[in-house]
């Protein structure tokens, strides 16, 4: 029975190895004629590809498609640098004071009836009289902002005006905030040593000297585009462009913040119409501004606002400047033109009075109750390098 049931047993082991090794040979069988399959559907795609497969010949692209993509990544940069003023720049916040501030209790029925105090698109139109110093003072000296005064002292302008409009903006000019004047200048030797309050500085900018008057204006833009892309982002918050042949009489403080200040030029503010104004009136110039449009009149020689507000219009002015040069046209008040007619259609969010620059040329009417700056009387033929042609 024993001898039986091996025989058994080994033959019942043999019958199972001899199937199962069938069942696996029938599985690789069946793997290899897929592939075998798959191989052949293959090889026909491809072999019907070839066909129309060629190497490519070197591509020439055109000189208006490398411009657009230019212009795009321009575009671009543009965009990320507008998110970055959105989220990180500096501005004006809530409006508080502390307690225990003692100031006259403002008036709903009194004030300056002789001047119109707001502009029609609703923003203040800045004044004597329209404001507290002390409130303002109060409240913006809590932002604690780092103000930036491009100005400019190229050629005899270093030593015949930089000294007084340093010394004078010391005692009148945001006392009390923190100041950097940015001196671009052609002669950085004769920058003078001026005694600073606290938290206030001079930077000393190189830039080249030149042939004529209106280079130097046209060139503001050019070197105050690059200082403020280069440093003064770094540096700053708010941003002044001031012309340096001007000096301080009285407070000229915080109530000039916004978002973009312009200041009315005092040949033009009374009653002058609109269509009398010194607008660039030659369509060939990008500062164009056709008759029959305008607000104000502004100067160039004062002007201020948020750091990259001020950045794109310093740059518009200066590519529009560029724009011009190309068409072979110089507008007729260089970036002033250009100043003009961009804040016609981006309306400045304050408007300053006459009071934040007039020039000792000019009588003081009743209407100017304090000249905060003023431009100096000077001998054009002197101080120019072109004698004031």
């Amino acid at each position: 029975m024993l001898n039986v049931f091996l025989v058994h047993v080994r033959w019942s082991s043999r019958h199972n190895g001899l199937k199962m090794h069938k069942n696996i040979t029938r599985n690789h069988a069946l793997i290899v004629a897929a592939l075998l399959i798959i191989l052949v559907v293959l090889y026909t795609y491809f072999r019907n590809m070839s066909t129309t497969f060629t190497f490519c010949k070197p591509c020439v692209l055109p000189e208006n498609y490398l411009n657009d993509l230019e212009k795009e990544k321009e575009q671009i940069e543009d965009k990320k640098q507008d998110e970055h003023c959105q989220n990180d720049s500096w501005k004006i916040g809530n409006l508080i004071i502390g307690s225990g501030l003692k100031y006259p209790q403002p008036s709903t029925q009194t004030g300056r009836t002789d001047v119109n105090p707001v502009t029609n698109w609703n923003v203040p139109l800045v004044w004597e009289g329209t404001f507290d110093p002390l409130v303002i003072d109060e409240i913006y000296k809590k932002m604690d902002p780092r103000v930036a005064v491009v100005v400019f002292a190229v050629g005899k302008y270093v030593h015949s005006f930089l000294k007084a409009f340093i010394e004078t903006g010391e005692k009148f000019f945001l006392v009390g905030f923190k100041v950097t004047y940015y001196i671009h200048t052609d002669n950085g030797n004769e920058v003078p040593k001026v005694e600073l309050g606290n938290g206030r500085k001079i930077t000393v900018v190189p830039v080249p000297s030149a042939n004529r008057w209106q280079d130097v204006v046209l060139g503001r833009m050019k070197w105050a585009t690059s200082t403020i892309d280069k440093r003064i982002r770094k540096e700053a918050d708010y941003l002044f462009m001031m012309d340096v042949d001007s000096v301080f009489h009285n407070r000229f403080g915080a109530e000039s913040f916004s978002r973009l200040s312009a200041v009315l030029h005092r040949g033009y503010y009374k009653n002058t119409p609109r269509d009398s104004f010194p607008y660039e009136r030659r369509a060939k110039s990008k500062a164009y501004i056709p008759a029959g449009e305008g607000d104000y009149y502004y100067t160039a020689a004062v002007w201020g606002g948020y750091l990259e507000d001020m950045y794109k219009l310093v740059k518009y002015c200066y590519e529009m400047s560029v724009e011009d040069a190309k068409n072979n046209i110089e507008a007729v008040w260089q970036e002033e033109s250009h100043l003009n007619r961009y804040l016609l259609y981006n309306k400045p969010t304050k408007v300053l009075s006459p009071e934040y620059l007039w020039s000792d040329y000019d009588q003081v009417p009743g209407d100017i109750k304090v000249v905060r700056i003023s431009q100096l009387v000077k001998n054009y033929a002197e101080v120019r390098p072109n004698g004031g042609n």
